[in-house]
């Protein structure tokens, strides 16, 4: 079931739906940088590939 305060665009995740939201009540976000400085820099720890 889709969360609509979730929007997400990576196709390749197992929670992602088709209508362009994710499909968990949480999302845990981090780094893999010790000092982040740029967006790519923040991943979405919840990612699962499909």
């Amino acid at each position: 079931m889709e969360n609509k305060a979730i929007h997400c665009s990576v196709s390749q995740c197992a929670n992602h739906c088709a209508s362009g939201y994710c499909s968990l009540n949480t999302v845990s976000i981090g780094t893999h940088e010790a000092n982040p400085t740029q967006c790519q820099c923040v991943d979405c720890n919840s990612f699962c590939i499909k």
